[in-house]
């Protein structure tokens, strides 16, 4: 059984839980995170409740894409924070850059059968109204790599993070996340509370 992420429509921009766009729910002291190429803000991608007080943050460099190496997990195009607090409050906004989706959109979760994340995403997305676009991903399971295995290790401890979503691009050209047409992939330290991201296409 796949965890299929779906989209359930708008959702205020501060909601709680998984979710796409929006502000980030972050905990007292956040810095929003800049890219280690071009100095600009990130945009915030998503966030992924991976279990009680415990939120995965995705963020993402937009400042000109493709030439800020934003699809690899250590290059510093990317950040993804695994936020333990019990008390998170919405983050404030960089006024510069591209820091927000145009869209906020609620996510459920729905076990659905099939040998892997592609077939159960292909199954339900012949059942849905919308097609498999309105899967925006999935949580736990199994990556279904693009190009090969790259599952990064903890920076602070060296062992193999933990698989926590894989992510498509959205079910709105206008309004969706910049993958190069392709998928994304989270990943989080249990133990140290770590996070990573990448993308391939």
């Amino acid at each position: 059984m796949a965890k299929l992420m779906v989209y359930t429509g708008p959702t205020s921009e501060s909601a709680p839980g998984t979710r796409t766009g929006g502000v980030p729910l972050v905990p007292e002291g956040f810095a929003w995170p800049s890219c280690a190429t071009c100095e600009g803000p990130m945009q915030f991608l998503a966030q992924l409740e991976l279990g009680p007080d415990r939120l995965l943050s995705i963020f993402m460099c937009q400042n000109d894409p493709g030439l800020c190496e934003e699809w690899d997990a250590t290059a510093g195009g990317n950040h993804a924070y695994v936020f333990t607090s019990p008390t998170l409050t919405p983050a404030t906004v960089p006024t510069t850059g591209v820091p927000l989706l145009e869209e906020t959109c609620a996510v459920r979760i729905e076990e659905v059968g099939g040998a892997d994340y592609d077939e159960a995403r292909a199954v339900f997305g012949r059942q849905a109204e919308g097609g498999p676009r309105i899967v925006p991903g999935q949580l736990g399971g199994e990556p279904s790599w693009l190009q090969g295995d790259e599952q990064p290790s903890c920076e602070t401890c060296g062992r193999p993070m933990s698989f926590a979503a894989q992510l498509e691009e959205g079910h709105n050209h206008r309004t969706a996340a910049n993958y190069g047409g392709g998928s994304a992939y989270a990943f989080h330290c249990a133990t140290c509370a770590t996070g990573a991201f990448l993308w391939q296409q």
